[in-house]
């Protein structure tokens, strides 16, 4: 494709957290797997918690979009881990490369023909039917999600007294 839309930019933008948006590597590779596990008070989810449940819905999403028919979780809490399970560097790394590699996934297909982005997604489930079903609304359900739960980790982060990151962030 040899241009994009507004809608496209903007939607590529915001997957790597331009404007009011962090950018959602920057603010996960430097935290360690003992910050990443943390939880603070009042708030159920670690920060590992919060990219597990994001990889979940990417691979769920991605699943759908390929034409694949995916099983809808019975209950919210299948797309979270196990309360207070514990992570190892290994499983945190784990978790950072595979929500860079669906991110990544999800900018290609932003990338897509205006074809392909109208494109029409099969719900998985009766209460879906009612929404915007294409390539473009699914994948800008995902990019809404994922900012709302990376300003979660930042949040996060913040209360830890572990932000910025490198990268930068606003602080104010």
């Amino acid at each position: 494709m040899s241009s994009t839309s507004t809608s496209q930019r903007a939607q590529i933008e915001l997957l790597h957290g331009q404007a009011a948006h962090v950018d959602p590597i920057a603010c996960v590779e430097d935290v360690s797997a003992e910050l990443a596990a943390r939880t603070v008070e009042g708030f159920p989810h670690s920060i590992a918690g919060l990219v597990f449940h994001m990889n979940y819905w990417m691979n769920y999403e991605m699943q759908r979009i390929r034409g694949e028919r995916p099983k809808y979780p019975e209950h919210a809490a299948d797309s979270w881990p196990e309360p207070n399970a514990p992570v190892t560097a290994d499983d945190w790394d784990r978790l950072r490369r595979d929500f860079a590699w669906f991110l990544a996934g999800y900018e290609k297909m932003a990338r897509s023909s205006p074809q392909e982005l109208e494109r029409q997604v099969e719900s998985m489930r009766e209460g879906d039917k009612k929404h915007a079903g294409s390539v473009e609304a699914v994948l800008w359900q995902m990019v809404v999600h994922n900012s709302y739960h990376v300003g979660q980790i930042a949040m996060i982060r913040r209360m830890l007294a572990a932000w910025p990151p490198p990268a930068g962030g606003d602080t104010w």
